[in-house]
């Protein structure tokens, strides 16, 4: 068996299609959906993230800026700065990009923004909503990653494992699946024997950073595998899933890069465009 390229490039490319007919049809309303990103400091791999965000936004018709800020900015400056864009009916949809330097409360940062225009899903009050099954932007990884498995057929009934109980990741993926009607196993560095159970699984969700953690002789004949990893080995992006290994026994596999990654910064276009829809009282 050779497993099935879940390729999030070419998913994603479908998808933003959509949403740019979405937005063409905001605009003749004269309602133009807004990104707008705050980063600080200069790591340059968060820079090219920032950047790669807009250009997305801005390739589907969306209006988008940056607010690049210094790396020893103080934290006040910087909720002085959310404070305006939650005020400013200009932007939907506001980003901070993370990690942030020491000197700043990730915490304050993430609830200082507002939640309607929180479009990364991670708010206390859109978490919430999300348990609690109401209307509310969901964290984009976990979007992007049920969006992938539609392509794999339906998930009722089916046996899931995720790997990872991060809050941007793991547990709200989780809960998605659950809603999806699977059964899911929620693992972490404390399970018992994790990997040698895996076998048991129809669907593999690692999102732990963990190069090589899973390999082909850990899956089931057969199962859906979804690699959140994203860790530099050699100079190389590499995800959790040792690939070649893993693509000769799976049925569906998504590759590292090229897989999650493209979905997550579409599910980012998607709730600003809903942010832009629900501001103005569209559904």
């Amino acid at each position: 068996m050779t497993a099935e390229l879940l390729n999030g490039r070419e998913i994603a490319k479908a998808y933003r299609a959509g949403l740019a007919e979405e937005v063409e049809k905001l605009k003749a309303q004269g309602i133009t959906p807004n990104l707008t990103v705050v980063i600080v400091g200069n790591d340059g791999a968060s820079l090219s993230y920032v950047r790669s965000k807009n250009k997305a936004a801005e390739k589907i018709g969306m209006s988008s800026g940056i607010i690049h800020l210094d790396a020893d900015v103080a934290e006040t400056e910087l909720l002085d700065t959310i404070e305006r864009l939650n005020n400013d009916d200009t932007v939907n949809g506001i980003l901070v990009q993370v990690p942030l330097p020491e000197q700043i409360s990730e915490e304050k940062v993430l609830e200082a923004i507002a939640p309607h225009k929180d479009v990364d899903g991670f708010h206390p009050t859109n978490i919430g909503r999300l348990y609690t099954g109401q209307r509310t932007f969901v964290p984009c990884t976990p979007l992007g990653i049920m969006e992938l498995l539609k392509h794999t057929g339906p998930l009722e009934g089916k046996d899931v494992a995720v790997i990872g109980r991060s809050h941007i990741v793991g547990q709200p993926v989780a809960k998605l699946l659950t809603d999806a009607h699977a059964t899911v196993t929620l693992m972490h560095s404390r399970t018992q024997g994790m990997i040698d159970k895996l076998k048991h699984f129809d669907v593999v969700i690692s999102a732990v950073g963990a190069p090589g953690l899973v390999t082909g002789m850990h899956l089931k004949e057969g199962a859906i595998v979804v690699d959140v990893g994203n860790s530099v080995v050699d100079e190389k992006l590499v995800g959790d899933v040792d690939f070649e290994s893993a693509k000769a026994v799976a049925s569906y596999i998504t590759p590292v890069p090229g897989g999650v990654g493209p979905m997550t910064i579409t599910m980012v276009l998607n709730n600003t465009l809903l942010a832009a829809k629900w501001h103005n009282g569209l559904e």
